[in-house]
């Protein structure tokens, strides 16, 4: 199968497709038993530096029959490759283990990482696509400057934290946003190369920016980002992001809407834009299967049937039900299985 046949690869360049394709930010992980047992005790990064695991753990949501498949690693691989390592903690998430502070902090960070930093991802994504053989497209992605810069100081998602950083230390913030977005479009931009049919930026925090802040902090590096990466489909996903007029033209081809958006009236608003979402990932822990199932064909409906790619309002969470997976991508896919 050529890349651009993929229905999620078409419906993301606006084709006219015979369903909206889904899947399922975090398809891949701890809400699935058999992603555990593959697991193991393994740490993060041991279980998603082994090639061979993290591709089984890439696969495992196919046999759900989501319509692509997205590589196992995290936002940080990338800082990891420009000389930044980090710890997970639980209850914390990622913590760097050097929190830059200075400019020279900063300028220790490969704005340019060596592909052999990074190679596992490579090798992650070759592996995957000689498996799947062209069945259904492989998507990468990566950290987009705000969020992942968030994370190199230490703050996360601590906004008032990571804004009183930005005020001490300005120079300091600005160029290390700078650096993550010339990191960004190398590694996106090799990935790509390599086969990738299409990628996603994730700023999971600048959702929570005052306007002002998101168009200086967020928007330029989008735009630049997306601007340098175009050999491929480009999805933007902001949680629950306030600042639609600002998601729309940052260039992505794709815009990811969390459930503070009307998905019907965002397609009215902007037509010629493809948008991804937005069943409530809150709903997939809580609800049950018919109520999952429910609120995805409500989720169909509102998208038209064109133009639209079915996925959460964020990712899939550690509690959410088997069942309720299952529910929502075979709602997806009815109609046409019935026609």
């Amino acid at each position: 199968m050529s890349r651009s046949s993929h229905l999620l690869i078409r419906a993301a360049r606006g084709e006219i497709v015979e369903r909206p394709p889904v899947w399922a930010m975090r398809q891949a992980g701890r809400w699935d038993p058999e992603f555990n047992r593959l697991r193991g005790e393994r740490t993060f990064y041991e279980f998603s530096e082994d090639v061979e695991l993290a591709a089984k753990a890439s696969l495992l949501p196919r046999r759900f029959g989501v319509d692509a498949i997205i590589l196992f690693y995290d936002i940080t691989t990338l800082t990891v490759a420009m000389g930044l390592p980090f710890v997970l903690e639980s209850g914390r998430g990622p913590v760097p283990e050097r929190p830059v502070r200075t400019l020279q902090d900063v300028q220790r960070l490969e704005s340019v990482p060596g592909v052999r930093r990074f190679q596992h991802v490579r090798d992650l994504l070759q592996l995957v696509r000689a498996e799947l053989k062209g069945e259904l497209p492989v998507l990468v992605f990566a950290g987009a400057p705000f969020t992942l810069a968030t994370y190199c100081i230490g703050t996360g998602k601590n906004l008032v934290t990571t804004r009183r950083f930005a005020s001490e230390r300005a120079d300091v913030w600005e160029a290390l946003l700078g650096r993550i977005q010339t990191a960004t479009c190398h590694f996106l931009a090799t990935l790509v190369d390599d086969g990738a049919d299409a990628y996603q930026l994730f700023d999971s925090w600048a959702g929570m920016l005052e306007r002002a802040e998101y168009e200086r902090w967020a928007q330029p590096h989008h735009r630049a980002i997306f601007a340098d990466v175009t050999q491929a489909p480009r999805i933007l996903f902001v949680k629950e992001g306030p600042h639609l007029d600002l998601m729309t033209a940052s260039g992505a081809d794709v815009i990811s809407l969390g459930v503070e958006h009307d998905l019907a009236a965002a397609r009215r608003a902007y037509p010629n834009l493809v948008f991804q979402g937005n069943v409530d990932e809150e709903l997939m822990r809580t609800g049950t299967s018919r109520q999952v199932s429910e609120a995805t064909r409500r989720c169909v409906a509102a998208g038209g049937g064109q133009r639209h790619i079915v996925n959460l309002s964020h990712g899939m969470g550690k509690d959410a039900p088997v069942a309720n997976f299952e529910a929502y991508v075979n709602a997806v896919k009815e109609r046409i299985n019935q026609s």
